[in-house]
């Protein structure tokens, strides 16, 4: 079996987004170019139930004007993994960073479809990791 490193985890990640991952709403504008476009609240739930820590929302600004908010997660010794943020233009600037307690998924009214999806993708990509299925063999260094 192999070891299940950071690197494994943002390319299952990565390889699971669709249009059916973010939001309702933005679906229309999800291509392949942007593919982290509108994917920051799923992926931050999915890596905190990975890697746990604290949840981060910032506010997302365009000339000084609020437009939405950007989730990403803090892990131990503050160290902040953000798998979206390359989503946005020069003129969209992501601004403060408040922990967020998590609530439930029970409690969740908005996006547990498409949470539920991502994190069934991924961890059946981080499973076909650890079972070696799909691996090119690996020379020992």
């Amino acid at each position: 079996m192999m070891p299940l490193l950071l690197t494994d985890i943002e390319r299952a990640v990565r390889s699971s987004w669709g249009a059916d991952t973010c939001p309702p709403e933005d679906r229309l504008h999800w291509s392949l170019d942007n593919p982290a476009r509108d994917q920051c609240g799923v992926t931050a739930m999915v890596l905190n139930d990975l890697l746990g820590g604290e949840l981060i929302r910032g506010k997302v600004q365009v000339n000084g004007e609020f437009r939405d908010y950007h989730w990403w997660n803090r892990i131990g010794l503050g160290i902040e993994i953000d798998l979206t943020r390359e989503q946005f233009g020069p003129e969209e600037i992501v601004t403060g960073g408040t922990v967020i307690p998590r609530p439930p998924v029970t409690e969740w009214r908005r996006l547990r479809e498409e949470y539920e999806l991502l994190r069934n993708r991924v961890m059946e990509e981080l499973d076909r990791h650890l079972s070696g299925v799909g691996e090119p063999d690996r020379v020992p260094s």
